[in-house]
């Protein structure tokens, strides 16, 4: 039984980069009644495993691990004075704001929040997501808990490894498990291109002469007690296996780098509404969702290529989770903006246009590899903008920013549409 309910005008659920940013951007914004929930140990998130440097080359200009990354924002939060409780396990979070939490110290604790971040990242799409034969042995492993075992556990998950997608995390274990001494045999791709950075495929496939099998995939795990082999075969046009084009592989380990899940699990309880692209909530450019007074950032609310780009889009939802706190909620006419020819999860998918709107970034991922093709914004079937893109990929994260002009264009426009287009529109 809670006798007594915790106040707190902002409450931040996750600690990692996009919690950091934006308990540090509420803060700034004049909140000192401020919590922030993290069920891990330590803050830091993800970061604290990625060793790996290439982290920070946007926002501070040069290049940082994980960690030392994730430490400038523990560092400012900690010398802003921000609360940040650790081993704390959110429950649920209502749409009234409340938010149930655990924890080994004080137990069951229910907070009363004038304004709720969610920042509580993504997981990894599991081996039972894929549907591929064979027997549950040991040896298969997410990369991204290859990761953990090998940087922060000092753990070996195994010695001749294949790696099933070709997502950052995976081609990144690629290159750590090369490192440390195994043998990586393949990756192997389903689609007929990556899902990650093409950084990554040169610095982590490419530099350790590990092939990359595009339009392949696993359709059999072998062994019993431990992985002892798996047979990949070409996909078709339809990713179905093509017979007669099987290779073996002996190994001990697979690792599955097959996709990440934002975790929406509590925002679902409160009654957010989710996109079916994305997997993440439904906002406008303030980065508020369909619950009043709840936002979301990060990778809780679509899949980021770019720590930067968590931070740049926590920090905006930080200050107006502030601003409403404190009563100062954005009032102006909303417009959607909605997935054109070869885009896909547009983010924001809602703009709330002001009299004082200074421009918001629209960030999507397309649907697959397209050259020399144009970016062409429309509101209400007329083109305001087509730029030329020497290349769009799925692998990395595309970003549109929608200028002071664009935005007055747009003032009595239906709905805007973000399309690729192959001829220029403007």
């Amino acid at each position: 039984m809670i006798d007594t309910m915790i106040q707190v005008d902002v409450l931040v659920i996750g600690a990692g980069p996009a919690g950091l940013a934006a308990a540090i951007a509420a803060k700034k914004a004049g909140v000192d009644n401020l919590i922030v929930l993290e069920r891990e140990d330590q803050p830091g998130g993800i970061l604290r495993q990625c060793i790996h440097n290439g982290f920070g080359l946007h926002r501070f200009k040069e290049e940082l691990t994980g960690p030392e990354y994730a430490q400038r924002d523990i560092d400012t939060a900690r010398e802003m004075g921000i609360d940040i409780r650790t081993g704390i396990t959110v429950l649920s979070v209502s749409k009234e704001k409340r938010v149930t939490a655990v924890s080994r110290e004080n137990g069951l604790q229910v907070f009363e929040a004038k304004a709720i971040v969610l920042a509580m990242g993504c997981r990894e799409r599991p081996r039972g997501a894929l549907a591929i034969p064979g027997t549950r042995c040991a040896g298969i492993y997410s990369a991204g808990t290859a990761q953990k075992f090998v940087n922060l556990e000092g753990y070996m998950p195994g010695r001749r490894v294949v790696i099933l997608g070709s997502g950052d995390i995976g081609l990144i274990m690629a290159r750590r498990m090369t490192l440390q001494g195994a043998k990586v045999l393949a990756c192997v791709e389903l689609m007929p291109y990556s899902s990650g950075l093409n950084r990554n495929i040169v610095q982590c496939l490419q530099d350790y002469n590990i092939p990359l099998y595009l339009s392949h995939t696993v359709i059999d795990i072998h062994g019993r007690e431990r992985v002892t082999g798996v047979t990949v075969a070409k996909v078709d046009e339809n990713r179905r296996p093509i017979p007669g084009t099987e290779m073996e592989f002996d190994c001990d380990t697979l690792l599955l780098s097959v996709g990440l899940i934002p975790e929406n699990e509590l925002s679902s309880g409160a009654g957010v509404e989710l996109s079916p692209v994305t997997s993440g909530a439904v906002v406008s450019d303030t980065l508020e969702t369909s619950v009043p007074g709840v936002f979301a950032c990060g990778n809780v609310l679509h899949v980021h290529d770019l720590v930067d780009h968590v931070s740049n889009e926590s920090f905006r939802a930080g200050e107006m989770a502030a601003r409403y706190a404190q009563g100062q909620r954005r009032e102006g006419r909303e417009i959607p903006v909605k997935d054109g020819a070869g885009v896909r999860g547009v983010v924001p998918q809602k703009l709330l246009l002001t009299e004082e709107n200074q421009g918001v970034d629209l960030m999507f991922r397309p649907d697959r590899v397209y050259r020399d093709h144009y970016l062409t914004v429309y509101a209400d079937g007329k083109a305001l903008s087509s730029v030329k893109k020497m290349i769009l990929t799925p692998g990395e994260m595309v970003v549109q920013p929608m200028n002071e002009k664009m935005l007055a264009a747009c003032r009595d426009a239906g709905e805007i549409t973000v399309a690729i287009t192959a001829e220029k529109a403007v």
